[in-house]
């Protein structure tokens, strides 16, 4: 009766439907790049992935709801649990927007567990459990929890959107658990699910991470795949590619992969650009590109200049020893010092970088492009007309 009346309340008032190289070259890059510092461990989902600043909004309205209801409801669905009553979608829904502790998360465990063998067969709806299960894992850093529930053969099909893979890779990637998240990967790809774009990215990100030569073939497969359907693949994607195929020594394969990049005017391509470059003995090319850059330290202060990162700089510098370019290009280095183009951060900072939510369109323009109740017209057209 109790977990009937809070869930009919709740779901009423809050919950809706959740829409768904060569040797010489070799030689002198290893020491320096297997040394490469990799340090940054960051989320790489922006918050319109993840979303897990409306779900807790969501979370705070639900527990709002029921503040003075008779009992505990988490509790009162353990011994429902335990006396293997039917569990509905409902009550479902509002458990999972009222854990707050890993101790609630076992009894939601165990629920979607429960709830899974009993509709197996049953569509949800358009509501999708996994994501909302994944985002409690992520709020409460539960990511072993996470693994164990996507990769579980008896929940196959509860997890069916690639949403709750790549929160779970995400969560992994941050912690620095890459070989986890590539059996996530795995069992995503065993489950038929579809990548999409941030799949691709996190898988890319991964195998970077891990450097070895199975997943420098698993980060090659990934990429060529969809360029052969012709489907489209991010440029962060082909950036972790890029740095994964030099790491591995793989001038070539590099280049070719950052030939396929359509846009490389932001600052993580021209440090890769210069890298490439460098890599690839045109230590002049490299060079008068860092000379243009130097160039711009004169302009007004509105004209953004092109930044490198130090580590970049040392390795053509290293490069250019005992070559026509070196003192050409320590000079070009110490004029970008001087001009505040150099930064500390390490092309791992630049890589492992948490995207920007995106802008939304400001609302006045939203309204003009309404049609007007009048004419039927777009209000844009009426406004071009008065």
């Amino acid at each position: 009766m109790a977990l009937g009346r809070f869930s009919s309340l709740c779901c009423r008032s809050f919950l809706r439907e959740e829409t768904c190289p060569n040797a010489a070259f070799s030689a002198l890059l290893q020491p320096a790049w297997s040394g490469w510092r990799l340090g940054a461990k960051r989320h790489l989902l922006s918050e319109d992935v993840v979303k897990l600043q409306d779900f807790q909004r969501r979370k705070m309205a639900v527990a709002h709801l029921i503040i003075g209801t008779d009992g505990n409801f988490i509790k009162m669905f353990d011994q429902k649990l335990q006396r293997k009553s039917l569990l509905l979608r409902d009550e479902l829904k509002l458990l999972l927007h009222l854990c707050q502790s890993a101790e609630d998360m076992k009894t939601a465990r165990d629920a979607i567990y429960r709830y899974h063998a009993e509709n197996r067969n049953v569509a949800h709806g358009e509501f999708r459990f996994g994501p909302v299960f994944m985002r409690l894992c992520y709020e409460l850093r539960l990511e072993q929890m996470a693994v164990a529930a996507v990769t579980d053969h008896e929940m196959r099909g509860f997890f069916n959107e690639a949403t709750s893979f790549n929160i779970a890779i995400d969560m992994l990637f941050m912690k620095g658990c890459h070989q986890d998240a590539l059996e996530v990967l795995r069992s995503m790809r065993s489950q038929s699910v579809p990548f999409n774009k941030d799949t691709l990215m996190l898988a890319s990100a991964v195998c970077y991470k891990l450097n070895t030569t199975e997943s420098y073939t698993i980060c090659t497969s990934l990429i060529e795949e969809p360029l052969v359907k012709g489907h489209f693949v991010p440029r962060q994607a082909y950036c972790f590619a890029v740095a994964l195929a030099l790491r591995q020594n793989d001038v070539k394969k590099a280049q070719l992969l950052f030939s396929q990049v359509m846009i490389t005017d932001s600052r993580l391509c021209q440090n890769m650009k210069v890298l490439l470059l460098a890599a690839s003995g045109e230590i002049e090319d490299a060079v008068a590109l860092l000379s243009s850059a130097a160039q711009l330290a004169k302009s007004p202060s509105f004209v953004r200049k092109p930044e490198f990162s130090q580590e970049v700089l040392e390795q053509v510098l290293l490069l250019s020893e005992g070559g026509a370019q070196e003192a050409l290009a320590r000079e070009t280095v110490s004029r970008l010092e001087r001009a505040g183009q150099v930064m500390p951060r390490t092309l791992d900072d630049m890589l492992c970088c948490t995207p920007s939510p995106k802008r939304r369109a400001a609302p006045i323009m939203e309204e003009r492009w309404r049609p007007s109740r009048r004419s039927l017209k777009p209000l844009h057209a009426t406004l071009l007309s008065e």
